[in-house]
């Protein structure tokens, strides 16, 4: 698979955007009818809490919490939609519910509410997979995301920041992992432009290489012997051979003496 499967569309855009809009406008709804979403979060081990695992990525206790996790949203599942895109549903989908399962089964007795999950389902999944690849662009793409946010990775340990479920981005974090090494994609290969790229490339044999000496000078080969090349045929016309039964022409194209019998 080359670059030029790499397709912008205009779902490279609807999609972050459209997800990140649900977000904003249930907590919108919240504050405007005076709702109170918080519990339809997970709440670990109870039958209740199971309706958590769809909810709880669209509920958010304050504006700052739904701003921190929007901007990281509209960047990685753009990314994950262009460089990704016939994993794209599959890693949303499922690594939503488990997550949220994984949440459910080792959370603290507590509401936990947020997309915060999804943001480390995705870095996880986006620089595991890349790193997976070993595919220049790809790999690029993950040195990018764990640079602009591997410092998320503190925030799966407990007690770092109090009002933060660990949990949940302990479990987006374990899920991406899974799906980079379960997933699939294509056999990403660069083109190959030149004779050096190729596997079996042999400098001893490459006529540029051995312009240099063992110093890395750059030397000038010395001139080819002439070939000698004996044939019989016909005398020209225009040559003096009475005094001898050869003659010899030197052919500047081929770099040949050509030895030539005269015939009687």
């Amino acid at each position: 698979m080359q670059d030029h499967h790499f397709k912008f569309s205009p779902s490279v855009i609807a999609l972050p955007f459209l997800s990140v809009l649900a977000l904003w406008i249930v907590f919108w709804a919240e504050i405007r009818f005076q709702l109170n979403l918080e519990t339809y979060g997970i709440y670990p081990r109870t039958v209740e809490g199971l309706r958590g695992i769809l909810f709880s990525p669209f509920i958010h206790g304050s504006l700052e919490h739904l701003y921190n996790n929007s901007i990281p949203l509209l960047i990685l599942i753009a990314a994950l939609r262009f460089f990704y895109r016939e994993q794209t549903y599959a890693v949303l989908g499922f690594g939503l519910l488990i997550t949220g399962a994984i949440t459910w089964i080792i959370g603290r007795e507590s509401y936990h509410i947020g997309a915060s999950g999804l943001v480390y389902l995705l870095v996880s999944f986006i620089f595991f997979k890349g790193m997976r690849t070993k595919y220049y662009r790809l790999v690029a793409l993950s040195l990018v995301v764990i640079m602009v946010y591997g410092s998320l990775i503190w925030y799966i340990f407990p007690h770092v920041e109090e009002g933060i479920s660990w949990e949940g981005h302990l479990a987006g974090l374990i899920t991406g992992f899974a799906f980079a090494i379960t997933f699939k994609t294509p056999e990403y290969k660069k083109l190959i432009r030149y004779d050096w790229e190729r596997p079996d490339y042999n400098p001893q044999e490459d006529k540029f290489m051995q312009r240099f000496d063992e110093h890395g000078n750059f030397v000038n080969l010395p001139p080819p012997e002439p070939e000698i090349v004996i044939i019989e045929e016909m005398n020209p016309t225009n040559m003096n051979l009475s005094n001898t039964e050869y003659y010899v022409v030197y052919d500047v194209s081929e770099n040949k003496y050509i030895i030539k019998k005269k015939v009687e």
